[in-house]
């Protein structure tokens, strides 16, 4: 006999319903990759069109495109912290990526959460928080940075050795725990890739992607810095300068490549050393050949990350999943592919600290549509658990945009934007800084090494950033206004009047 039939009518009613509510609510996918400029999403629409990559602009298609995607700090740990515990750095501990930093992981994250409330619960791939994973009924991560040829990798606090290429190993365990998951639970899948963090190698397969191709220059990639202040012109990220010829540009073979697979290195990058090596380029041509080698191996890096989306995305729709599946494909912030002559990221400009964004939920996100609000990843949090009728933790900062991906803007929703970063001076000599974002304006305050300054740039003008009128009298203002503004943001977010001096001045030793 079927135990249920000896229930209350009342109270079987109700064991349905939950059962029922249960089943409806959506499984939660995100595809988190390390450094993705959205500048090298075709979805994007770049004009340089750097990539095509076909499996996220299915997304896209499918989907919603956000086009002012924010971090609070645009440097791999502390975003990853932020996306985790829906707050700022300041709030969540993580504030740098010094040597030795890890993650509090007692604190209330949306993993936790929604593993309470009945979710299945998987992290897999880049982790980079120092401490275990926490909230997770499976987890199988890279130690610290990673290596991208045969990583060692941690599975559930137990070392394990795998053979391949990371970003592909990443979606055969990815792969493997959808295959064997309990089907009886929602669950939240974190998929996050090592690519196309430095030092940019990409898979044997796709070392001849681009066929040679001279990809076109960005118009500022030999910025004199004029028109702004120190921090600009005293940095240490240019692809001119700070770029190595051995690991960078691939002079010497990676460490951690297997010798079976160095003749097939060797047959790719051996000639063209050769030739640079044969008639070596000076000043801006070498400038140019390095952006060249750079853009080559990045964007190689991404089309095995586009392969192995499109086979989650594949996956998905073979096991009749799409319809109830939220996919989203984020990056922990964006990335200089020569803007200004740089790589890396650190800054609040607008190529570091926009980072792609593009999510889809069928049923609830128009196919295909756009949005240019503010949001953010420190919204991820409490966006996840709203879609699946979760309350968010009283401490989190951010803000539900689910009624953003249903086609609404709310009437109060967010029109300024706060942001701080305080890695100096290693690894590449930013500056500390913070400041706020608008949709027309960014209000930059120096701050920290004695040599304090605020910059103010108008997008609408100076789409660049590429001029600082924070002393032009035209903006005054502006610049008043602005100030304010951050002040009144600082104050509800409760940063601290004075930055601890222990915020700075470390080094990511795990940097080449």
């Amino acid at each position: 006999m079927n135990p249920i039939r000896l229930l209350p009518p009342t109270l079987t009613f109700i064991l349905s319903s939950v059962t029922l509510a249960a089943a409806e609510r959506p499984n939660i996918v995100l595809i988190f990759s390390d450094d993705h400029a959205y500048q090298a999403i075709s979805a994007y629409g770049d004009p340089r069109r750097l990539i095509d990559t076909p499996n996220i602009d299915r997304i896209a298609r499918e989907g919603m495109r956000f086009d002012r995607c924010l971090v609070p700090n645009s440097i791999c740990g502390p975003s990853r912290a932020t996306v985790l515990t829906g707050t700022y750095n300041h709030i969540n501990g993580f504030v740098n990526n010094a040597g030795g930093a890890r993650f509090d992981s007692s604190q209330a994250t949306f993993p936790k959460l929604l593993q309470a409330a009945g979710y299945q619960t998987a992290m897999i791939g880049k982790w980079h928080l120092g401490s275990d994973p926490t909230g997770f009924d499976f987890w199988q991560v890279l130690p610290g940075q990673g290596v991208y040829y045969n990583p060692p990798m941690i599975r559930n606090g137990e070392r394990v050795a795998t053979r391949g290429y990371v970003t592909d190993i990443i979606g055969d365990v990815t792969l493997d725990w959808l295959k064997q998951r309990d089907r009886s639970k929602p669950f939240l899948l974190m998929t996050q890739h090592k690519a196309p963090h430095r030092p940019w190698a990409p898979a044997l397969r796709h070392l001849d992607h681009d066929g040679g191709r001279v990809y076109p220059e960005p118009a500022t990639l030999f910025d004199d810095y004029a028109g702004r202040g120190l921090a600009e012109r005293d940095q240490d990220m240019t692809i001119d300068r700070t770029m190595t010829m051995d690991k960078d540009m691939k002079f010497a073979i990676p460490a951690d490549l297997p010798p079976e697979l160095h003749a097939a290195w060797n047959a790719y990058y051996g000639p063209r050393n050769a030739a640079f090596t044969a008639n070596p380029p000076t000043g801006r041509d070498l400038v140019r050949w390095k952006y060249q080698r750079y853009l080559h191996d990045y964007l190689g890096t991404i089309r095995a990350v586009d392969e192995n989306v499109g086979r989650v995305l594949d996956y998905l729709e073979r096991e009749g999943l799409t319809e109830n599946t939220i996919v989203i494909y984020a990056s922990d912030q964006g990335f200089f592919l020569g803007e200004h002559g740089w790589f890396d990221k650190r800054w609040i400009f607008e190529e570091s600290v926009r980072t792609p964004l593009i999510v889809r939920w069928p049923g609830v996100t128009a196919a295909g549509s756009v949005n240019r609000n503010l949001v953010s990843t420190v919204d991820f949090a409490q966006t996840f658990l709203d879609a699946a009728g979760v309350a968010a933790a009283d401490r989190m900062q951010g803000r539900s945009f689910k009624s953003l991906l249903a086609g609404a803007t709310p009437a109060d929703w967010r029109k300024s934007f706060y942001y701080g970063y305080y890695e100096y001076p290693d690894p590449h000599r930013v500056r500390p800084h913070e400041g706020v974002v608008t949709d027309r304006y960014k209000l930059v305050r120096f701050f920290g090494t004695g040599e304090d300054y605020t910059e103010l740039f108008d997008l609408q003008t100076d789409p660049q950033e590429l001029r600082d009128v924070a002393r032009d009298p035209a903006y005054a203002a502006t610049f008043k206004e602005l100030e304010a503004e951050l002040g009144r943001l600082r104050a509800e977010l409760k940063v601290p009047a004075t930055i601890p001096p222990a915020w700075m001045g470390n080094k990511d030793s795990a940097l080449p």
